[in-house]
C-alpha cells in the first residue's frame, strides 16, 4: 500500500463522522493510520447507541462526541476545534478506499490547492449505489454546475481533503448531509483552487445500514441548493421570481387593457387589480435582487480577505511543526 512520506512534519487530521458504525469504524481507522502514518484520526461519535466509541478508541483514534445529530453539526464542530495543516473528511462506513488518501494529500500540497474532491468510482462487482442515489447525484451535479457556472462531478462525495485556510474560512451552516452541497457551492462562489481525484468506492459490508433516505435527504439537498442560490446569486433568484410575477401580470392584465380600448369600459376590476399588484410585486422583487447582489459582492470580498489572511498549503513543513521538532530533539 502506498504510504504518505513526502511531508512528515505536516499536521494532518482525518475527521470521521460516525453514527452507529461499530461494525466498520475499527477497519476505517486502521486503514487510515496505515495509509498516512502520523496522521491523527478524529472519530466524532454523533450520539451513537452502539459501541462505536469503544471500537474507535481501541483502534487508535481520538474520539470526540457531538450530541447534535447531523453530519453538518459534526463538521462545523470539528473545523472549529481541530488545528491542523491538512484536513481529511471521510465517512465511517468503510465505503471509501483509504489507500487513495496519500495521492489526494500529495495533490493538495504539490498543486497548492485548497480542496481536493474524491470522485467515486465503483470498484465492486455489483453497483455500490442504492437505487435512486446515482441518478439523484447526477441530477444535482448538473443542476449545481449549471446554476453556479462551475463543473462538479460528485458533489455529494464525503471523501475530501482541505487546506487549513479553507477550513478556517468556511462558514459551515448546514446541519445534516447537505453540508457537502454547502462546501461545493462555497468553493464555486469564491473560486477557490480545487481539483477532482478519482477514488475507489464500494458498497457497505453486510449488516451495515445506510443512514441516508433517498427522498427526504434529496429534498433537503434541493432546498439547500435553492437557499444557496438565493444567498449567492440573488439577482438570478429574485430575477426569476420577478419574471414569473411579470408574466402572470401580463397574462391577466393584457385582456383587460384590450377590452378597455375596444369598449372604453373595465368590467373586470378584480382582475385589473390583481394584475397591477403582480406588476408591483415584480418590480419590488427585482429591485430586491439588484440590491442584494451588491450586498453579496461586498460579503464575498470580506470572505475572500478572510481566506487570504491564512497561509496556503505549503510544499515544505510548517515553521511551527519544524519548531516543535527542534524542541523535541533538544
Amino acid at each position: 500500500m502506498l504510504t504518505y512520506v513526502a511531508y512528515p512534519l505536516q499536521r494532518i487530521a482525518a475527521i470521521v463522522p460516525c453514527y452507529n458504525e461499530e461494525q466498520t469504524i475499527g477497519k476505517v481507522v486502521a486503514d487510515l493510520m496505515q495509509a498516512v502514518p502520523g496522521m491523527v484520526v478524529y472519530v466524532f461519535d454523533n450520539a451513537s447507541t452502539d459501541e462505536t466509541s469503544r471500537v474507535a478508541t481501541e483502534a487508535g483514534a481520538v474520539v470526540r462526541h457531538e450530541s447534535r445529530k447531523g453530519k453538518g453539526n459534526v463538521l462545523r464542530r470539528a473545523f472549529a476545534d481541530i488545528e491542523a495543516d491538512v484536513y481529511v473528511t471521510i465517512d465511517g462506513d468503510d465505503t471509501y478506499e483509504a489507500r487513495d488518501l496519500p495521492r489526494m494529500i500529495e495533490t493538495l500540497i504539490q498543486g497548492t490547492y485548497d480542496h481536493v474532491l474524491g470522485v467515486r468510482e465503483d470498484i465492486s462487482e455489483t453497483t455500490s449505489y442504492r437505487p435512486g442515489h446515482e441518478m439523484g447525484n447526477l441530477l444535482f451535479n448538473r443542476l449545481v454546475s449549471f446554476l453556479f457556472h462551475s463543473h462538479v462531478s460528485d458533489m455529494l462525495s464525503g471523501y475530501r481533503v482541505f487546506s487549513r485556510r479553507f477550513v478556517k474560512s468556511f462558514p459551515a451552516i448546514s446541519k445534516e448531509f447537505e453540508i457537502e452541497t454547502e462546501i461545493t457551492v462555497h468553493v464555486m462562489a469564491l473560486r477557490i483552487p480545487q481539483i477532482e481525484e478519482k477514488i475507489g468506492f464500494r458498497g457497505r459490508p453486510p449488516g451495515s445500514e445506510s443512514k441516508l433516505n433517498t427522498f427526504s435527504d434529496g429534498l433537503k439537498i434541493l432546498r439547500v441548493i435553492l437557499q444557496l442560490l438565493r444567498h449567492e446569486r440573488p439577482n438570478l433568484y429574485y430575477g426569476i421570481v420577478g419574471s414569473l410575477a411579470l408574466i402572470l401580470s401580463l397574462g391577466l392584465g393584457l385582456p383587460v387593457v384590450f377590452e378597455f380600448f375596444e369598449t372604453g369600459l373595465v368590467p373586470r376590476f378584480p382582475t385589473a387589480i390583481a394584475s397591477a399588484a403582480l406588476m408591483g410585486i415584480s418590480i419590488l422583487v427585482s429591485s430586491v435582487g439588484v440590491l442584494l447582489e451588491g450586498v453579496t459582492h461586498a460579503r464575498r470580498e470580506a470572505a475572500r480577505l478572510a481566506y487570504l489572511r491564512l497561509d496556503p498549503p505549503s510544499k515544505t513543513p510548517r515553521q511551527t511543526a519544524m519548531s516543535h521538532g527542534k524542541a523535541r530533539a533538544a
